[in-house]
């Protein structure tokens, strides 16, 4: 697979939806996170992230104006010992609850299924960081409706050993805009990770969609000690 320019592939649609991308710096000491959402509807645009713990959890900004918060108010981000989850909904806390009993990432994921948004039925997007040994390796999932079958969940789970410096992966929820909204094909995008945090983040908020994006986390994991560094991005303030 060719390595793609992380900004030219995030710009390549106005609507990619949810997006999560993992990786590593170019020196090799540092695991990279990004987590983003993008909205359309008036409730979902009215949302900001907000840390919780270790991890973050969204909230809506204006709550008079919060509709349905069954799809859009979660922690996409949450800690466990040596892993660090990160998803697109409430199956952060199943991933987490489970492996917490000794599940596996994959197992944990196989009582869920794409969202009961008909007639886009949203994947399910998740990874997963370990760090063990002075080293990490990472896994990416996308659950989904079988070409726009509800009646069908189609799984994958990608692997990652060893992750190459300066190389990330990046999966998001939708292939474009449209009606309804096409589902992620394919495996994750080989793409390039920056050598700073802020570099990073400003490469993807730029290149995101300015109408539709509402936030960004990303962090920068020091795999050696597990010391990180963190920034959220708001478009709500």
């Amino acid at each position: 697979m060719q390595k793609k320019s992380l900004a030219q592939e995030l710009g390549l649609t106005s609507y990619p939806g949810r997006g999560i991308i993992i990786g590593r710096t170019p020196d090799g000491t540092k695991a990279a996170i990004a987590y983003f959402i993008m909205g359309r509807s008036a409730n979902s645009r009215n949302r900001v992230f907000v840390e919780d713990g270790e991890g973050i959890r969204t909230q809506a900004f204006d709550p008079a104006k919060l509709e349905d918060p069954s799809l859009i108010i979660y922690a996409p981000v949450r800690v466990l010992g040596n892993k660090t989850i990160v998803t697109n909904g409430d199956q952060t806390d199943t991933i987490y609850d489970l492996m917490d009993k000794q599940y596996t990432f994959e197992q944990s994921l196989r009582n869920r299924e794409f969202e009961p948004d008909a007639p886009n039925y949203t994947p399910r997007i998740s990874g997963i960081l370990h760090f063990e040994g002075g080293d990490f390796n990472y896994a990416m999932s996308v659950l989904k409706s079988d070409n726009g079958n509800p009646e069908s969940c189609n799984r994958y789970t990608f692997a990652y050993s060893n992750p190459l410096s300066g190389e990330g992966r990046f999966i998001h929820t939708y292939m474009g805009d449209g009606e309804p909204l096409p589902s992620f094909e394919g495996e994750p995008a080989l793409v390039d990770i920056p050598d700073s945090l802020d570099e990073f983040t400003e490469t993807v908020w730029t290149n995101l969609d300015d109408n539709n994006k509402v936030s960004l986390f990303t962090r920068y994991i020091d795999i050696a000690s597990g010391k990180y560094e963190s920034r959220i991005v708001n478009k709500n303030r």
